[in-house]
């Protein structure tokens, strides 16, 4: 399950011989983590490449044939012999200074057997000494040389690979939302990737920390494109360590600018946490809309006394926010997942409204009948108008005769009533006020 069908080229190789790089090089962005230090990337990374008039699928993955004892070798391993296996072509990469290992051997052979077009490509060519490059001539004349730190080779390469890519089509499908899971550390952000795909896709553990790099995934759903986008746990501030982890956090703290949804994972046994209640600060404060995953519901002990436990301490976590969407999942045994999606839409719809004019005048006419402003320095406070400026998320403009006469409480009121009004159910509003004598 995935995008529309497009070529998919994987990057494949044992570890630590830039498959990263390249990576990053040939989509444009810094998407993958790379440090040098073997074992960085352990799932399948992809993204939708474009070259001159053409476009593919890219996929990285992580380093093959890793020493037994190295962490989740063995389904390191299998991701990376998926990916062969789905790839129409498949870029077998190697060092050319440490010259033509008996483990790229091995890989090249796991490669060929998948009979699929292989292009042999030697990394770290820059630069005139310690090269090895004749060693590698063993494995036929098709090498291509490159240096995807410095960009030597790249376009070469492509070119030689152009013919494989396909022609970018000239109606793109429709479009879902892309959507960020974020969360603490083993709260079952991957599992739910897992569970949405219906395979498994992601690297899986109780060892908190198995998700390293924001990983993008294509979902179809109900004839639509989804871009799921998972995310290394994020611990309190305290107790990140330098390095790794670090960047981790970092990226994820990114990745929730390129969402529009971001899904919160809360661990249903353990409860809504302070670090949850900052998490969910840092998604409002970007301006994304919010739906909260109560995960690993199958083991919440008396499930009703559970629900209620959650409820209150959402209250108690939450005392502004009326109308955060709340949904009881189980990514292991892939319940609430159709669920899941409803409410995607629906957030996504409400995230990208636009009142009408009429509309909105008639429901602030109406709501200042109802409860209008206090008084302020004892005068009258008025709000005159209110207009909505944009979209993603919804902002309004209010003009009143004293901006800063009208209370954070009001203000709230407000947003809650707009949001329970219009449909803008987990999308943070965001009101400015204007002076207007």
């Amino acid at each position: 399950m995935g995008m529309k069908k497009k070529p998919v080229v994987a990057i494949v190789g044992r570890p630590n011989v830039g498959k990263s790089t390249l990576f990053n090089k040939l989509f444009g962005k810094r998407k993958a983590i790379v440090q040098d230090e073997p074992g960085i990337t352990r799932d399948r990374n992809e993204a939708l490449c474009q070259y001159r008039d053409r476009e593919y699928i890219l996929v990285d993955t992580g380093g093959m044939l890793s020493e037994p004892d190295a962490s989740f070798a063995e389904s390191v391993q299998i991701q990376s012999e998926k990916a062969i296996a789905e790839a129409d072509v498949v870029l077998l990469m190697m060092d050319g200074r440490e010259g033509l290992t008996p483990v790229d051997e091995a890989v090249c052979d796991i490669v060929r057997r998948s009979q699929k077009p292989v292009y042999h490509v030697i990394n770290k060519t820059e630069g005139k000494g310690n090269l090895r490059i004749d060693e590698f001539y063993k494995l036929g004349e098709n090498l291509h040389l490159i240096s995807s730190e410095h960009n030597q080779g790249l376009s070469d390469l492509l070119d030689v690979l152009y013919p494989h890519f396909a022609p970018i089509a000239d109606k793109a499908p429709q479009e879902g939302p892309t959507v960020v899971l974020l969360g603490r550390p083993n709260v079952g952000k991957s599992t739910l990737i897992n569970a949405v795909l219906k395979e498994e896709r992601l690297l899986t553990s109780e060892i908190a920390g198995t998700t390293r790099d924001t990983i993008d995934t294509w979902v179809k759903r109900d004839g639509k494109n989804f871009l799921f986008i998972d995310t290394a746990g994020i611990r309190k501030r305290g107790k990140v360590v330098w390095g790794v982890e670090q960047y981790s956090v970092s990226r994820a703290k990114s990745a929730i600018k390129r969402a529009e949804i971001v899904l919160l994972l809360v661990d249903g046994d353990e409860g809504v946490t302070e670090q949850d209640t900052k998490l969910a600060s840092m998604v409002f404060e970007a301006g994304r809309a919010l739906i909260l995953l109560v995960n690993k519901s199958d083991l919440m002990n008396q499930k009703e006394a559970g629900r209620a436990r959650i409820e209150q301490q959402l209250r108690f976590r939450f005392p502004h926010v009326t109308d955060l969407p709340v949904l009881y999942i189980s990514a292991l045994e892939r319940k609430g997942i159709a669920r899941l999606f409803k409410k995607i839409d629906a957030v996504n719809t409400g995230y990208h409204f636009r009142v009408t004019t009429g509309d909105l005048n008639r429901f602030f006419e109406k709501m200042l009948k109802t409860n209008p402003p206090p008084m302020y320095k004892g005068k009258a406070l008025h709000l005159y108008y209110i207009t909505q400026v944009a979209t993603r998320p919804p902002a309004f403009v209010i003009f009143t005769n004293a901006p800063k006469g009208v209370p954070a409480n009001y203000l709230r009121y407000i947003q809650n009533k707009l949001r329970s009004a219009f449909g803008f159910e987990g999308a943070p509003i965001k009101i400015k006020l204007r002076l207007r004598k």
